[in-house]
């Protein structure tokens, strides 16, 4: 049996057991609160480097393939003109199929996640310091372009005086 102490103050609520985004969560007093959508950490990173990589793969093999199809079918016109359903369809699948196989690989898929996990510890800039950095780096850029225009002008001078004569 609870005592009422431990009715007043329940333990905090355990981030295993988490409710699926867009599930209800009771709150006691009949209304119903939507609990926040689960985080994967530092893991999304992982699975959208992943995901890049079968849409880079596929996009790459589709160039090739359309390429190369398109050669074929200069060399030997009963190919016909290059068909992208079939190109793009086939690229799709060997980008799935390397991305798959680059996660099945312990090395590669450990190599991600400790690359991630190390980028999650990087302190990184606030909006404010990177908007100040910028200002400081636009200010020096025009600063020198001004004072390497004027040098260049007044070389320039030097120069026309000199070879004048």
């Amino acid at each position: 049996m609870a005592t009422s102490e431990e009715l007043d103050n329940p333990p905090p609520p355990d981030p295993v057991n988490q409710v699926e985004s867009g599930e209800q969560d009771d709150v006691g007093d009949g209304a119903a609160i939507e609990a926040p959508p689960l985080q994967f950490g530092y893991m999304r990173f992982v699975y959208a480097a992943y995901m890049g990589a079968a849409i880079l793969v596929a996009f790459v093999i589709a160039k090739a393939g359309h390429a190369a199809w398109y050669r074929l079918s200069q060399w030997r016109p009963s190919f016909g003109e290059p068909k992208d359903e079939v190109v793009y369809l086939a690229a799709s699948l060997f980008g799935v199929i390397v991305s798959v196989a680059l996660w099945r690989s312990d090395a590669s898929r450990h190599y991600a996640i400790d690359v991630a996990e190390e980028l999650s510890k990087v302190s990184w800039p606030s909006r404010k310091e990177v908007s100040n950095s910028t200002t400081v780096v636009l200010f020096y850029t025009l600063f020198a372009t001004v004072f390497f225009t004027l040098m260049d002008q007044f070389w320039k001078f030097v120069t026309d005086r000199i070879y004048s004569f």
